[in-house]
């Protein structure tokens, strides 16, 4: 009889333990509680009728009252709506990323407050995005070093890199040619992101046709590239978002290959050097904030927040739920303003969400915003 009850517990066991395995996936290190608490309800619908959110793709927190959002265009819901409908298409069942035939290309850039009521809309800037067979837009981004602080918009889809005017009323430079994939010093092939170095310099994540990181001057002149395709070091498979941090250092997330690159600056301003893989065997990593002296990444695979250090150990990690009404499927971008607020956008589900910083949490766990040189 005791044998049988030690037999039972050990089953008990092992089924649990397994469960948690399941859970966790290939998650290393400490796994924890998450410091933050989700604003439940935050991102406040200002569609027409029929219409809801699209796929989150890009989200730039500027200031604690000025959120800027870009998306893949809105939702068009099916009929009749429910009563009780939340305002994201994801509450419906529907994936925005993969129900293309749902996708419209309006209000593809707005700004809300800190109370995520929408406050600028630049559907101007709507034609932008038209006529896309792809996702389009893919990250929002603002150079610290910009006194005018012109906002940058990656289209992987057309190829294209834009940039506005701070209040959205005008392009004022246009990179790359719509439509056209290439990989010499004008073009680009699918382009994820852009990230800026305190000398000016300007850093395309030109990943996942060309899977190159190209260095561009002030001006947006060629200088040098570094990557190329592979497993090797300072390779990559897919190239989805770069962060710049301190000391010369330049991190590139590779989405297929499942690391972090980790570069550092030369005297030559055409040339970096590789340091150092970090993160390897992440599952789908997607967005990337540097601080003064870790770093923190996006993953699936469990969905989660992974904070490294510069030398590439773990030192937290906090699983992201998956279940609503406070679910991700996806934290494809996040972002961090000066009050210590997160906001992570879900190109799935599609909304942003407000996380903030529970009472009494540790500082140690909190992503602050991203890196800057002073």
């Amino acid at each position: 009889m005791r044998n049988s009850i030690r037999l039972l517990a050990f089953m008990v066991a092992f089924i649990f333990s397994g469960h948690l395995l399941a859970q966790q996936g290939n998650a290393r290190g400490t796994i924890g509680e998450s410091p933050y608490n989700v604003i439940r309800g935050w991102a406040k619908p200002f569609q027409e009728s029929g219409f809801s959110f699209g796929g989150n793709s890009g989200v730039w927190a500027e200031s604690p009252d000025r959120i800027i959002i870009a998306q893949r265009g809105e939702t068009v819901l099916p009929y009749p709506i429910p009563d009780n409908f939340p305002g994201y298409a994801g509450s419906l069942g529907i994936n925005v990323l993969r129900d293309t035939n749902r996708r419209t290309w309006q209000n593809c850039l707005y700004t809300v407050n800190g109370n995520g009521e929408v406050q600028e809309l630049w559907n101007h800037l709507d034609y932008l995005c038209e006529g896309s067979a792809g996702p389009g837009p893919h990250r929002v981004r603002i150079s610290p070093y910009d006194p005018e602080k012109k906002i940058w918009l990656v289209n992987e889809t057309f190829h294209q890199i834009y940039v506005f005017s701070n209040d959205g009323s005008e392009v004022l430079a246009t990179y790359g040619e719509k439509g056209v994939l290439g990989d010499d010093e004008t073009h680009f092939g699918r382009p994820q992101d852009v990230a800026f170095l305190p000398d000016g310099r300007i850093l395309i994540a030109d990943g996942l046709d060309n899977h190159r990181v190209m260095i561009m001057d002030s001006e947006m002149n060629y200088l040098g590239e570094f990557g190329g395709y592979g497993d090797g070091p300072g390779q990559f498979n897919t190239i989805h978002a770069i962060g710049v941090g301190p000391e010369g250092r330049i991190f590139v997330l590779d989405r297929a290959g499942g690391e972090v690159n980790l570069f550092r600056t030369t005297s030559d301003p055409a040339v970096v050097e590789f340091e150092l893989s970090i993160g390897a065997p992440l599952t789908l990593p997607l967005d990337i904030i540097v601080n003064e002296n870790d770093f923190w990444i996006t993953d699936l695979g469990p969905l989660r927040f992974i904070n490294f250090d510069f030398e590439g150990n773990i030192k937290y990690t906090w699983l992201v739920p998956r279940d609503l009404p406070d679910g991700y499927l996806e934290v494809h971008t996040f972002s961090v303003d000066g009050e210590g607020n997160l906001y992570g956008g879900d190109n799935q589900y599609g909304r942003t969400q407000k996380f903030v910083p529970k009472p009494g949490a540790d500082s140690e766990l909190l992503i602050e915003a991203p890196w800057v040189a002073r």
